[in-house]
């Protein structure tokens, strides 16, 4: 029986079968030349270039990058390259379709992954360790979407692509986000804790992070915390955690379907 779903349509591109509705890996090398034309490809995607085989320009803008660099996509986004035909395009693509993220664990971290809303024109350079653990990830989750299906697949799916987006995060800041100092440091640590927490399920047991349970994970008085905070970051802890709670709430509610009262509930502001 045909299928019709979202991935046909690269899938195609890829010279292979549809092996999950909402998610797809394909070897840039099995690309029909189409693959770089102008277009939208309506997912989530993450890229890896092995070679440089031509101009990238994504919305319009040349995207700065050489051999073995990543880059994402997100909904919307036009990418397309003009082609170098003496180099043979060589590399991966994940792609993945905003309804992935509905209601799973993946949607509810999604928040962590705002490399995807950042419109840099640099590609996230690899050294080797790193270029091999990425191409682990692509074939790890490929070799998920070609094992006969049970009841964990879209698990075990989910938390490949978890992993492969962890890896580029951490990527993405030691490109971007590298800074000397004890303030770099803080925040990093600080934003870590929270982060964690509010991905953990904990806030709608325990409630919401408070001053007093961060000043704790530093072993930390209450009163020292917030000097180091207001010292480090220039707000309130106050300010810090409501700022996290915001911008995670703003995040589920723009990448999965859950309700503000679900929301509210999910990170124990109800």
């Amino acid at each position: 029986m045909e299928t019709n779903y979202p991935t046909d349509r690269l899938n195609s591109i890829f010279h292979q079968n549809s092996a999950h509705p909402l998610v797809t890996v394909g070897e840039l090398s099995r690309a029909d030349l189409s693959l770089f034309d102008p277009i939208d490809f309506g997912m989530y995607c993450v890229v890896l270039m092995e070679t440089d085989f031509g101009t990238l320009i994504k919305n319009g803008q040349k995207i700065s990058y050489a051999p073995d660099t990543l880059f994402t996509l997100r909904p919307g986004q036009v990418v397309q390259t003009e082609l170098n035909y003496q180099v043979r395009p060589r590399g991966w693509m994940l792609a993945f379709c905003p309804e992935l993220l509905e209601k799973t664990g993946l949607g509810r971290d999604f928040y962590m992954f705002s490399f995807f809303f950042s419109d840099t024109q640099e590609a996230i350079r690899l050294d080797s360790v790193e270029k091999g653990i990425i191409v682990n990830c692509f074939t790890n989750i490929l070799a998920e979407l070609n094992t006969p299906a049970d009841y964990l697949s879209d698990q075990l799916i989910r938390l490949g692509i978890g992993q492969l987006l962890s890896y580029f995060k951490r990527f993405h800041e030691r490109q971007f986000n590298r800074v000397s100092g004890e303030e770099e440091i803080f925040r990093k640590k600080l934003d870590r804790i929270v982060d964690s927490y509010l991905s953990s399920g904990l806030p709608a047991q325990k409630g919401q992070p408070t001053v007093n349970w961060c000043a704790s994970q530093f072993n930390l008085s209450p009163n020292y915390f917030g000097s180091l905070v207001r010292r480090e970051l220039h707000i309130t802890a106050q300010e810090y955690l409501q700022e996290k709670l915001t911008n995670a709430a703003k995040a589920l509610l723009r990448e999965t379907q859950m309700s503000v009262n679900e929301i509210s509930e999910e990170l124990g502001m109800s």
